[in-house]
């Protein structure tokens, strides 16, 4: 298996300041059952760090919530965010490639709202519908080069 579908610790939206300012600054949309929030621009580039100091941070950053106010068990919420970080892990060379040109850093935090735990599949779908929107956000900011 290729490195291109692993999602290793520097790729995990973990920097406190990123997520307040990706809260604050950033943008977002809903593909029901997911809220997602992102922030594309070149100020994300120096919030971004490589963590462990190796050559380079991660051109996209992505993060995973659920609330505990649906699912009381602990449990459900970690099969929750399991599901959908594995249904990402498949999916987000889509996006990475995009990423790879510009500049710029995109920071993706996703939030499922739903009120069931979700089948593999659909939240699957639901991430390529969701990584189908970024890259039209991407395309449209117009900074970016393919």
């Amino acid at each position: 298996m290729g490195k291109e579908y692993t999602l290793g610790r520097q790729e995990r939206l973990k920097s406190h300041k990123l997520i307040e300012q990706l809260f604050n600054g950033g943008k977002g949309f809903s593909v029901s059952p997911f809220r997602v929030y992102y922030l594309l621009d070149k100020t994300a580039a120096a919030g971004i760090a490589a963590g462990d100091g190796s050559k380079t941070a991660p051109s996209v950053q992505c993060g995973f919530g659920v609330s505990s106010r649906q699912f009381k068990k602990a449990v459900d919420r970690n099969r929750v965010k399991r599901v959908t970080r594995e249904a990402w892990r498949l999916q987000k060379q889509v996006l990475e490639t995009r990423m790879e040109a510009g500049t710029e850093r995109l920071a993706v935090f996703l939030i499922y709202t739903g009120k069931e735990l979700p089948a593999f599949n659909t939240v699957k779908e639901k991430l390529a519908v969701i990584l189908n929107k970024l890259i039209a956000v991407i395309d449209e900011t117009g900074t970016h080069h393919p």
